[in-house]
């Protein structure tokens, strides 16, 4: 059972209002956390569906990221397994060339505090530049570079491109990626929820 100091911070949280004046589309923090998680995904921000269903993920990414990780819904949405923490957790709205950059606001106020309540996290899956620049702030200044390099972060931390249909293109001129990091990173999940499964 959660302390209470994790249900409160889990309701501040939920009930943040630091760049509500910045978000076109309203406040709606979307994040899964529980203490007892063993994989954190760190990613970017929610999109437009995630953000009107309030379901982390819950839209083609998702879809994508879940066949990468090889888990069905019912695993990747328990939290008790699994936390997803994006850089923003608000919608930040849409641009000229897709959905805008996650607001630096969160980050900054909640999330080494929120990390903090997960002390069993053993395998981080980091999804996209804002938050590769905060896990791994030594990185390759690219993230085809990044990427490539992921050998030497695993099996603690696996740098990932994101799962959006966006990256088709890439995916494509970077097939290594689906011939070498997907079979690692399926091994990794299944090896790290197996050992869940006891705690």
């Amino acid at each position: 059972m959660p302390d209470k100091r994790f249900i409160r911070l889990v309701e501040e949280v939920q009930s943040c209002q630091l760049c509500a004046a910045h978000l076109p589309h309203g406040v709606n923090p979307v994040i899964q956390i529980d203490p007892q998680a063993r994989i954190l995904i760190a990613s970017q921000a929610p999109g437009r569906k995630v953000h009107d269903t309030g379901i982390p993920f819950n839209d083609a990414s998702g879809e994508r990221l879940r066949a990468w990780m090889g888990v069905t819904r019912e695993i990747f949405y328990d939290a008790r397994r699994i936390a997803i923490l994006p850089m923003g957790f608000c919608y930040p709205g849409t641009g000229r060339s897709g959905d805008l950059a996650p607001r630096p606001e969160c980050a900054a106020h909640w999330r080494r505090t929120l990390l903090g309540h997960l002390p069993g996290i053993e395998l981080t899956l980091v999804i996209g530049q804002y938050a590769l620049a905060y896990h791994l702030p030594d990185r390759p200044a690219s993230l085809t570079e990044t990427v490539k390099a992921w050998r030497n972060y695993f099996p603690a931390v696996l740098p990932l491109p994101h799962p959006s249909p966006r990256n088709n293109i890439w995916l494509r001129r970077n097939s290594w990626f689906e011939e070498e990091v997907i079979p690692a990173l399926r091994q990794r999940v299944q090896q790290v929820l197996e050992g869940s499964k006891g705690s």
